[in-house]
Order: C-alpha cells, then sequence, then structure tokens
C-alpha cells in the first residue's frame, strides 16, 4: 500500500513525522512518499539514523502554516507540500494521504483537489474520542460551520461506515447531538434531520445530550460542525484540566504519595484510555479518496498510530461502502 505523507504539516514536523513513518513502514509493511523539501528530509533522516533510502522523497519548497486561511491552499500556497501531496494522490501516486498540518486547508484541498464522492454534498471532518466505555466518533468537527439536514444524514451514513469497518463496531449506535432527548427539540434543522435519519439505513438511536457524549450514549455523533467543534475542544479542556487535578491529589503528600503507588497501574491505564495517540489521526469522510488528518501536535507514535487507521481505511473499503449506500438511497428517492 502505498501513503502519501506531507511531512511537514504538524507543530513536531518534519523530525515526529519522519520517525513515525519510517516506523510505519517496519510496522505495517506500507510503502511512504513524502512531500516537503527534500534536502531537510535527508538532513533530518541522517541526524536520526533512518535510511532515508526507505522513502521515495517528493521535493517541495513551501508549507502552508497553520495561521493562514485553508483557502491559501488553492491560491499562494498552490505548490505546499500538503498540496503537492493531494494532487499525487488525485493522480493515483498513492492510496491515501496523511497531514498534522492546517485543519482547514486539508479540508479544502481535499475536496478541491481529491473531490468529493458522488452524491455527497460535503466532506466532513471526524475525529474518534474516547469515551467511559469505549470510543464515538464525532461529525462533523469545524469542516462544515452550518449544515443542511441532508448533509447531517450523509455524516450519519458515513461515520457509521467507517465505525464499522475500521474499529470493528457492530451495528454502530448514530445518536443526533440536541438539547433534549425528545424527537421534537432543537432548531427546525434537528428536527427535519430527526426524520431523515428514522428512515436512514443505520441504527439511529435518537437525540443525544451534551452530559450523555462522554458516557458513551452512542458510537457516532452527528452535528453540525460549529457545535461539533465546541464539542470537541471543551471535551478536550475538561479531560485535561481533570487529569491536572487528579495529579495534584496524588502528589499533594507523603500519604497520597503512597496510596497513588498503590494504584499507579489502574491511573496508567486511565491515562492510556484517554489518550489521543490511539487515534491519532481522524478521517476527512466524503471524498473520492482516503485523506487523513493527523492531531496538530502528534509525536512519532501517535503519527504511527494514524497512519495504521489509514492503512486501515483502505483495505476495509470504507468509501465503497459510502457510496453504495448513498447510491441507494438515491435510488430510493
Amino acid at each position: 500500500m502505498r501513503i502519501i505523507v506531507d511531512a511537514f504539516g504538524g507543530d513536531n514536523a518534519p523530525v515526529e513525522i519522519i520517525k513515525g513513518s519510517a516506523q510505519a513502514i517496519k510496522e505495517y509493511l506500507v510503502d511512504i512518499t513524502l512531500v516537503g523539501d527534500e534536502t531537510i528530509i535527508k538532513k533530518v533522516c541522517a541526524e536520526n539514523k533512518i535510511d532515508s533510502k526507505m522513502f521515495r522523497i517528493v521535493h517541495s519548497d513551501s508549507v502552508i502554516s497553520q495561521e493562514e486561511a485553508g483557502s491559501e491552499i488553492m491560491k499562494s500556497k498552490s505548490d505546499c507540500s500538503m498540496a503537492v501531496g493531494l494532487r499525487l494522490l488525485a493522480d493515483g501516486e498513492g492510496d491515501a494521504f496523511i497531514s498534522a498540518g492546517n485543519s482547514g486547508a486539508v479540508c479544502v484541498g481535499a475536496t478541491l483537489i481529491v473531490k468529493r464522492i458522488k452524491g455527497i454534498s460535503r466532506p466532513g471532518f471526524a475525529p474518534v474520542i474516547p469515551g467511559v466505555s469505549g470510543k464515538f466518533m464525532l461529525m462533523d468537527s469545524g469542516a462544515n460551520l452550518v449544515c443542511r439536514p441532508e448533509m447531517l444524514r450523509q455524516f450519519a451514513i458515513m461515520g457509521s461506515a467507517y465505525m464499522s469497518k475500521v474499529l470493528g463496531v457492530e451495528n454502530p449506535r448514530v445518536g443526533l447531538a440536541n438539547v433534549g432527548t425528545e424527537e421534537h427539540k432543537g432548531t427546525e434543522i434537528q428536527q427535519e434531520t430527526y426524520k431523515l435519519l428514522q428512515n436512514t439505513p443505520i441504527n439511529f438511536i435518537g437525540n443525544v445530550e451534551g452530559r450523555d457524549v462522554p458516557n458513551s450514549a452512542c458510537d457516532v455523533l452527528v452535528c453540525d460542525g460549529f457545535t461539533g467543534n465546541l464539542i470537541l475542544k471543551t471535551y478536550e479542556g475538561v479531560a485535561i484540566a481533570l487529569m491536572k487535578k487528579i495529579k495534584g491529589v496524588l502528589t499533594k503528600n507523603l500519604k497520597n504519595k503512597l496510596a497513588a503507588a498503590m494504584i499507579l497501574g489502574d491511573m496508567n491505564e486511565l491515562k492510556k484510555q484517554f489518550d489521543y495517540s490511539e487515534h491519532g489521526g481522524a478521517p476527512i469522510l466524503g471524498v473520492r479518496k482516503p485523506v487523513f488528518k493527523a492531531h496538530g501536535n502528534v509525536d512519532a507514535a501517535a503519527f504511527k498510530s494514524a497512519i495504521r487507521l489509514t492503512k486501515q481505511y483502505v483495505d476495509k473499503n470504507v468509501i465503497g461502502e459510502i457510496e453504495e449506500v448513498v447510491q441507494k438511497i438515491k435510488a430510493e428517492g
């Protein structure tokens, strides 16, 4: 399998990206194309005792920063490493693309360079998030701030297919983010979406309130990108704050430190459960070929994990399943 990597996307690029890619080649037996400044890539490889010949390297001088508007990938930064990589994917020179760079640019580039699946209105950003008793997908998490009911329906179809095929969740439960569980709650958009999801070939379980999200109330939580991004950032912030508070209690004095030593294994397991590196990337669902957005601050381990998920995405033919369901619904009217 050929995976194209934006070597200069992300806070820790290119060092951690290259190290993670090298690890993935050995562990997952994939072929990797690194896109970026060839001189710097070879220098980083030499400094980290990595054989640069294990990669195919495609040179690019430019990088799109996190501060730049995502639309610049089609304008002033059309020659950046991310854009070059996406064009390689669109031209058939790889089976998937992954970047830890500018989220907006990845979404714009995936949509306009790789193009949408036929019948899909808008691609969505779909991270997988840890819950109390499992994990769930939050879609959309920021790519589309305003959504029509039909777009939310498509998010539900795509999220269900990914959770089933890639993460092995049997008959994924799909919930609609809302201010109450009753069918009539929410704005006109939520009410209309509820009716559409009732008549969609997925396991729709109804509305899900914000307080139930961490308790694994569903496997796929559907919402517009504005709501999803607020949920995502709040969720992350509360988790970080809570872990800091717990650490503070456990290291407060000698008595607490002794108690902490007795439950160290359990605490490490809890930390791992909520560690983003276990799911170091999120798919941009709805485009014709697999595109992944890795966390901006990934280290080598997290990026390797993202490559693993990307490989599974390709192996399980998630895009083919999404195309099949969308065309079936279209045929039924």
